[in-house]
């Protein structure tokens, strides 16, 4: 098995992350996301259930979106209540 060359990154958007990155301040914000909204997708994917919309349009989606993000915040204050 051969193994790939390696891609040359052109894009100025992805070498300004790659050099944001190779700093320790970098990292040190960067991994900031996985504490702050990254687990409230995860939240509403596996223990909602909600994986995608039925409906078509940016406005129907976007109330969509709202109620489930209502849901969830319901079920996070009435989770806190109950603690």
């Amino acid at each position: 098995m051969t193994s790939r060359p390696e891609k040359t990154i052109t894009d100025p958007r992805l070498l300004a992350m790659k050099e944001k990155l190779s700093t320790e301040e970098g990292r040190r914000i960067y991994v900031k996301r996985k504490h702050t909204v990254e687990p409230v997708f995860g939240i509403i994917n596996q223990v909602m259930g909600y994986r995608q919309t039925l409906l078509r349009g940016l406005e129907k989606v976007s109330g969509d979106w709202g109620l489930v993000c209502l849901a969830y915040n319901f079920k996070r204050l009435f989770s806190f209540k109950t603690a």
